[in-house]
């Protein structure tokens, strides 16, 4: 089985859907390889390594596509993409479908089945196919090192001769996977650091890393699928505000990574809110693609407002080429071997990993949370 890696077309994109030596253990396996010349130059991968781990090199995306069974990429492909795949071929990328109905139908039009990394379901026995976690993790990491580049203090106590510096506090709102990750990077750097999450469960992880959990009191709803906090009441959100509206007055870094699934990101900073804060503090919203969770963040912009530096860097993940390839690649490799052999994919459509992923199958939209979401717009 013939398999197409492409060169990632989103603007300022580094990362590649597989790494040399992936490649090479999925040739072991039995499958080519077409990547198309560049595809990993971003990511410090260069056609030779990848010519090395036995992968044919190809001049551009659309002779990689013409004779590949199987196209892996990072990012959702375009429509004209779309259009260069052989006719009944197989996709596998983050595609987030509900924001792309258009390549929705262009999968459709030409009979593409359609898997999405966003969209593998959180069980266990998916855990190393989770690529929005081992993204999410060093997103996380980098989101901290941004926040302190940006900020005019360390993060350490430190004494000298000359007086005593008092630690930096960081306030993380959100403990997933990336929240979790800020706050232990934040404690190792020596921060003080407090983090308020929707879902309370996370308090004792929060707490095990050194973390203050900012807790809401005497307030429901709150509903929590897979995981994931799908949806929040306005009360609460109103309730966690007030709760934060003083924390944050006190914060030097404040880290943001609350999402919704299928919605826009909630707003948790507010114009009031970031006008209570320090001259020079920073504000990293990690939830920027999605709508942001500060009022004033722009799209990948750093910009000053009020005195406070607030970063809304896009694709957080994509400024750790070299890692976050790596991760992704073995995420999506999984998926694969998980779903294919080398003569073929074996089609379960009830098992629990390809009816959670499967977006498009011969010319229909099956995922029902897709449908769900594109019927309501």
């Amino acid at each position: 089985m013939k398999i197409a890696v492409p060169k990632e077309t989103k603007p300022l994109e580094r990362r590649v859907a597989l790494t040399p030596d992936v490649v090479k253990s999925l040739q072991k396996a039995g499958f080519s390889f077409l990547i198309e010349s560049g595809a990993g130059e971003a990511s410090y991968f260069s056609d030779n390594n990848y010519l090395q781990a036995g992968a044919t090199i190809a001049p551009t995306a659309a002779a990689a596509f013409a004779d590949a069974d199987v196209v892996l990429k990072v990012n959702a492909p375009t429509e004209n993409e779309v259009a260069a795949m052989k006719e009944g071929s197989i996709l596998i990328s983050y595609l987030y479908a509900y924001t792309i109905p258009e390549v929705v139908e262009a999968f459709n039009r030409k009979k593409i089945t359609a898997f999405s990394m966003d969209a593998v379901p959180r069980i266990s026995r998916a855990q190393k196919m989770d690529a929005l976690s081992s993204q999410a993790n060093l997103a996380g990491y980098k989101a901290v090192l941004l926040g302190a580049n940006a900020l005019g203090k360390i993060f350490p106590l430190m004494m000298t001769a000359a007086g005593t510096i008092t630690p930096s506090r960081v306030l993380v709102f959100g403990a997933g996977v990336a929240g979790l990750q800020a706050i232990a990077t934040a404690k190792r750097l020596g921060a003080v650091v407090e983090a308020t999450d929707v879902r309370a469960e996370t308090k004792e992880q929060v707490e095990s890393l050194g973390g203050r959990f900012l807790t809401v009191e005497g307030v429901e709803g709150v509903k929590v699928e897979g995981g994931y906090a799908k949806e929040v009441s306005a009360e609460y959100l109103q309730k966690q505000q007030a709760l934060v509206k003083e924390r944050i007055k006190e914060a030097d870094i404040a880290i943001t990574t609350a999402l919704v699934i299928g919605k826009k990101a909630p707003v948790l900073i507010t114009e009031e809110m970031v006008k209570s804060m320090k001259t020079g503090s920073v504000i990293v919203d990690m939830a920027v693609e999605s709508g942001g969770n500060c009022e004033l963040s722009e799209f990948g912009k750093t910009v000053v407002k009020h005195g406070v530096t607030i970063i809304g860097e896009a694709n957080i993940p994509s400024l750790l080429p070299v890692n976050a390839s790596e991760l992704y690649a073995k995420n999506i490799s999984t998926l694969l071997l998980h779903l294919a052999n080398k003569d073929g994919f074996k089609w379960e459509m009830d098992e629990d990993v390809t009816k959670g992923s499967l977006i498009t199958h011969q010319g229909e939209l099956v995922h029902d949370f897709t449908k769900e979401i594109l019927a309501r717009k």
